[in-house]
């Protein structure tokens, strides 16, 4: 039995790690193969590649080699880490996927949508997911909680300007109108848990 992939997505803040946690321990507790990952990351490889895109003291790169790089990383992940996964029939939830480059490296720094799709069709074989999770939040109360989280220190991408950031969100608000098949748009505010009960109720609707 081929196993469900379930993604977070989201701007910065607003709880993708967390929500991700709870939703793996509640389908562990129904008896549930569950791998746990994250973009740019999940296998070695990848990780590697994470740290020279996200490095505030790197290199830096431009819109395009960032965009290789992702979908490098993801590449990896893909085949290494998620298809295999898939294959014995666990579940994958991760933290990020396809549409932090759209929305990233496309919303926010102007990418054509298209060339960052084909980019995950050669390297990804286009593998989507089940079920995306979209979070959303009040760009102030994303923006003090990610302050209280990292206490001024973000990574390259999370420190970026304000206006990069609406377009980003923009960008997740669009293509989760034009895939609602796939997308689940849910609130994060308020507590943890009430969210991972919005989660949850959501996720049982696009896999059940």
């Amino acid at each position: 039995m081929t196993g469900r992939f379930i993604v977070f997505e989201g701007g910065e803040g607003v709880g993708k790690s967390t929500q991700s946690r709870l939703l793996a321990e509640a389908l562990c507790a129904r008896g549930l193969d569950i791998v746990t990952t994250r973009e740019p990351g999940g296998t070695p490889g990848a990780e590697a590649i994470r740290a020279l895109l996200l490095d505030k003291d790197g290199p830096g790169w431009g819109t395009r080699a960032e965009a290789l790089l992702f979908a490098a990383a993801r590449a990896d992940h893909v085949e290494t880490l998620i298809r295999p996964a898939l294959a014995r029939g666990a579940w994958v939830v991760c933290d990020r996927y396809l549409d932090s480059s759209r929305a990233y490296q496309g919303g926010g720094s102007g990418l054509d949508d298209s060339d960052i799709l084909t980019l995950h069709r050669i390297g990804s074989a286009g593998l989507l997911p089940d079920c995306t999770v979209l979070l959303t939040l009040d760009p102030a109360e994303a923006a003090r909680r990610v302050e209280q989280r990292d206490a001024g220190k973000l990574d390259r991408i999370g420190g970026r300007a304000a206006d990069y950031h609406a377009r980003v969100a923009d960008a997740f608000r669009r293509y989760a109108e034009a895939e609602p098949e796939r997308f689940a748009v849910i609130a994060a505010n308020g507590a943890p848990e009430t969210v991972h009960a919005r989660v949850l109720a959501a996720v049982d609707s696009l896999c059940p």
